[in-house]
């Protein structure tokens, strides 16, 4: 004689093969039809395949920015490395020099082109992020103003490159 388990089957009912997906009855266990899933995951995969969109268009604009900075730390390093010349060009058509004009204009209108601009604080307000003041002289015992430039300073795209040197009075 052979033992049923209890928990199997009930008296007089036999177990039968119920397909995933339905009841026993025959009927679907979920409300939602395979069209409704297939939406729901069609929509899923487009919010994903937008925001995947989206983050490639923000990392395009970052490289993008990132490499203009990179540009113009580039030519600014090398605007920066021909201030010397520009310094030597300077001093020399102020001594009277012959032929140097020419070539300094030549120079220092090529480099504005790119971003260089030399400052101009002569009789203006001394700015101790636009120039170091290397002398003083007496003045009224006002705020102290730029009354000579020693050394150009210049900005490259806004930026401050060199400090001007100058002698303040105040």
């Amino acid at each position: 004689m052979t033992e049923e388990n209890p928990e199997n089957q009930l008296e007089g009912q036999t177990d039968q093969a119920v397909p995933d997906g339905q009841e026993a009855d025959g009927t679907p266990d979920s409300p939602l039809s395979e069209l409704e899933v297939a939406l729901i995951e069609r929509d899923e995969f487009k919010d994903i395949a937008l925001r995947l969109q989206a983050d490639f268009e923000n990392y395009k604009k970052r490289v993008a920015a990132t490499q203009s900075d990179e540009t113009d730390r580039a030519t600014g390093r090398l605007a920066e490395a021909l201030l010397p010349v520009l310094d030597a060009c300077e001093a020399a058509f102020t001594h009277g020099a012959e032929g140097v004009e020419p070539v300094w204009s030549a120079l220092i209108g090529a480099l504005q082109k790119q971003g260089l601009e030399a400052m101009d604080l002569l009789d203006k307000p001394f700015d101790p992020a636009l120039a170091e003041a290397v002398m003083q002289e007496p003045g009224d015992g006002g705020d102290p103003v730029v009354s000579e430039v020693l050394r150009t300073g210049y900005t490259w795209k806004g930026r401050v490159l060199r400090a001007a040197m100058v002698k303040v009075r105040g």
